[in-house]
């Protein structure tokens, strides 16, 4: 397994992970529903200072506490909503308030402790500058373990092992899973933890040195202004001090792993104890999240960036395609279609859409792999040029009936005549013929349930809607012509079809044991209903066109024609009276 270089960094924000690379940034953060939402930026170009050294570590110091408390903004706006957010100049006096507190707490302080014992030891400079950084290392030990206790902190610092989990992960050659990650260490050479540490120790070598040079240069002549004056130029040095200590992370970081490097490193590693914890997995998830926007950005110059509430389309392509690895592609695009409302041919150009699409693409495809057909979600099914309501309640319009309200359509002509639309279900040939033709059509069904779903399709309609057990409510010679799509799937062969078919009502598939229990019955009475010279029009299934034939034959039925779909199959069997 080889070893990765890896120059992104991060930071654990509130219920989130912030990662930020040479050209980009990310910010991922789990939301109160349990969604990640994720923003990212690409970051303006890297000036001059930015690789001098000294001078890079102070921008970037100061632009890390910058870019620290707006991310944590950020993400407190993801968990509490738009009242969490800071605006610019709140931003700058929050950032100027943490400086004042660190150098309130861990600079003067110290400095004040360290006076305590001018009585108790020797009258050296340098003696008292080692103090007073001892006194900073002991303040910033019990800082960090106070703060620990508090929990909204210690899961932050959850997220910060989360966060150096998953850069070890990627350093380490592994691939980046959630099992993969948790596997890693908390701890990383190149953590602000440990920059801060180097901090308090090249402090007391730089302010033991300021010390002795102003006790040097000034002695006792500047009186009670002595103390005021040595703290004002130790505020002056703080950028070199952080200057310095960038550069000494950086080459501690670059060491090879050998007893010396690990000896420097060990004082930051330990201190990283108390700043990181063991993360959940949701929260390695979280952290992965954030990594990898960023790895894709910096490796993909057309990658989008997007914003909380937003969703990339390759990730939620990604997210479709590992949720129904078995659905055609075409179904997938149709899921997407419905879900935003647009066409096929738009979605190559939809690089996002909002957390409120993406929720809903979740629900279809949780409901989709759950084996419900895609129409039942979402409500709708196309046939024959129309727009038909669908629920549980009746069959889904297939397309082969299309091949059947074809020679309907045909056979009717510009004829006003009366057309009975038998077994109707949601009513979705009844509605063919009558947009598409003169006829005065009358739908009927035996289920109340689908003939409410017919009603709704035929609103509008002049089509007559008869709840019926197949010709019981009509009397004879009624109709020029019957069409009809029974039935016609054998007993034990449902239980063997798909999920979805079997989603389906069983009473609009189940043919009977041989799968023409239905023809017999509809042959068999049809010529009582039909007038002189009427013909009898019904979909039939691939293997079934000899055995209705004879049917038809048998009582009474003569020109009887069989008509292919546009696969090939025997799909419609016509015959007159």
């Amino acid at each position: 397994m080889e070893n990765k270089v890896s120059s992104i960094g991060g930071q654990a924000l509130i219920e989130g992970v912030m990662m930020r690379g040479p050209s980009s940034m990310a910010m991922s953060v789990r939301d109160g529903n349990g969604v990640i939402q994720t923003e990212s930026e690409r970051l303006k170009p890297r000036k001059w200072y930015h690789k001098v050294p000294l001078i890079r570590g102070v921008v970037a110091f100061g632009s890390s506490l910058y870019t620290g408390i707006t991310t944590i903004t950020r993400s407190a706006k993801v968990i509490g909503g738009e009242d969490e957010q800071l605006g610019k100049g709140a931003m700058s006096f929050a950032v100027l308030l943490g400086v004042l507190f660190a150098v309130v707490l861990f600079v003067l302080l110290p400095e004040l402790a360290a006076r305590l014992f001018n009585d108790y030891v020797y009258d050296n400079v340098l003696v008292k500058s080692l103090i007073a950084g001892v006194i900073r290392i002991i303040i910033f030990i019990i800082y960090l373990v106070a703060v620990s206790r508090v929990k909204d902190i210690k899961r932050t610092f959850m997220y910060h092992g989360a966060e150096h989990r998953t850069i070890n992960c990627y350093e380490s050659g592994m691939e980046l899973t959630v099992e993969n990650v948790q596997k890693c260490s908390t701890r990383h050479n190149r953590c602000g933890t440990t920059f801060l540490f180097i901090v308090m120790v090249v402090s007391i070598l730089i302010f033991a040195v300021i010390n002795w040079l102003l006790d040097l240069i000034f002695g006792d002549t500047l009186g009670n202004w002595s103390y005021p004056v040595y703290f004002a130029v130790k505020i002056l040095f703080l950028p070199i001090v952080a200057g310095i200590s960038y550069e000494v992370l950086k080459g501690v970081a670059k060491l090879p792993n050998n007893l010396f490097a690990k000896i420097l490193r060990a004082p930051g590693l330990a201190l990283q104890g108390l700043t990181t914890a063991i993360p959940d997995d949701d929260m390695a998830e979280v952290a992965i999240r954030s990594f990898v926007t960023v790895m894709r950005l910096e490796n993909d110059a057309n990658y989008p960036t997007i914003k909380f509430g937003d969703i990339a389309m390759q990730d939620v392509r990604k997210y479709v395609d590992n949720v129904l690895p078995d659905i055609e592609p075409a179904e997938k695009d149709w899921i997407l279609c419905e879900v935003l409302g647009i066409k096929r041919g738009e979605l190559a150009m939809l690089r996002t859409i909002s957390l409120n699409e993406y929720k809903k693409v979740r629900d279809v495809c949780e409901r989709r792999r759950s084996g419900e057909p895609l129409d039942y979600i979402t409500g709708r099914s196309y046939f024959y040029g129309q727009t038909i309501f669908v629920n549980k309640n009746v069959l889904i319009p297939r397309m082969e009936t299309e091949t059947l309200v074809a020679e309907a359509v045909k056979e009717i002509g510009e004829r006003e005549i009366d057309v009975l639309d038998l077994c109707t279900g949601s009513g979705c040939i009844a509605l063919a013929l009558s947009a598409n033709t003169h006829a005065r059509i009358t739908a009927s069904d035996i289920s109340v349930e689908a003939l409410e779903v017919a009603a709704k399709n035929l609103e509008g309609r002049n089509v007559n809607i008869v709840r019926s057990d197949l010709f019981e409510a009509f009397p004879i010679s009624s109709f020029d012509i019957i069409v009809s799509n029974p039935p016609y799937i054998p007993t034990e062969e449902i239980q063997r079809l798909s999920r979805e078919v079997n989603a389906e009502p069983r009473l609009a598939l189940d043919g009977g044991e041989d799968g023409l229990e239905y023809y017999k019955k509809i042959i068999a009475n049809a010529s009582s209903y039909l007038r002189q010279g009427g013909k009898l029009m019904l979909e039939i299934g691939y293997d079934q066109a000899e055995s209705v034939r004879q049917l038809m034959y048998m009582f009474g039925f003569g020109g009887v024609k069989i008509i292919a779909d546009l696969d090939g199959n025997d799909r419609v069997i016509i015959g007159q009276i």
